[in-house]
């Protein structure tokens, strides 16, 4: 083992709109340990491969440009979300679009593109902790973290909370339309062969419809320093 597994590691999984990037950056920020968006860097390598016009079902291109694309996480000065350069871009805003979570969802079943990305994942364990964002930290990445979390809601609140987010970046979206493509992405990311969408045996699990962010963190947070 290396030395970085005696470093603690807290797991918050869970489907798209459940609130875990919210909740993550929050609990991170209040214990003061590293964060790491996984999902960002599934949605940075889907932006990469549309950038060079690569068929998502293509596993070798796609693989290719895991194995290539430099992310690159860099904490914002405005207490807003941390940015994303990909290849030296700044492609924040584009990567919280619904087109570029159905990219990372796509690449995400291929096999060879999530083990380019392990290693990527695995590197962010440095003290004094780690929260970890993501569908498959607790099962998959750090299956030995000490603290494991698994958020859901109801797809109808997740819609909802998706919509005003997008809507208050100026994006033309439909609540309809949203709620579709979020019950699709569900459907996709629990039915795929490889670490598909589910708790760890271990996890605790947190209902958030209907709750506030504040409540939420405070439960997260008790999960860690009951």
């Amino acid at each position: 083992m290396s030395s970085s597994s005696s470093v603690p590691v807290l797991t918050i999984d869970g489907p798209s709109g459940s609130g875990k990037g919210t909740i993550s950056r929050m609990v991170a920020e209040k214990l003061g340990w590293r964060l790491l968006d996984s999902g960002a860097l599934y949605r940075a390598v889907g932006y990469a491969a549309g950038m060079e016009g690569l068929d998502l079902s293509d596993a070798e291109a796609v693989t290719r440009c895991a194995q290539t694309t430099k992310i690159r996480f860099q904490a914002a000065t405005d207490g807003n979300d941390t940015h994303v350069l990909v290849n030296g871009h700044d492609a924040t805003d584009e990567l919280r679009t619904e087109t570029a979570g159905a990219a990372a969802s796509a690449i995400a079943s291929i096999p060879s593109v999530r083990q380019a990305l392990v290693d990527m994942q695995l590197a962010f364990r440095k003290a004094p902790g780690l929260v970890a964002d993501g569908r498959d930290m607790g099962t998959v990445i750090f299956p030995d973290a000490a603290f494991k979390v698994f958020l859901t809601a109801s797809a109808a609140e997740r819609a909802k909370r998706r919509y005003k987010q997008l809507k208050e970046k100026g994006l033309s979206v439909t609540l309809a339309t949203l709620q579709r493509e979020i019950e699709a992405r569900d459907a996709r990311d629990a039915s795929r062969t490889v670490a598909p969408l589910k708790p760890a045996v271990d996890a605790v699990f947190i209902d958030t419809t209907g709750m506030g962010i504040e409540d939420v963190v405070a439960k997260v947070l008790a999960v860690v320093r009951p």
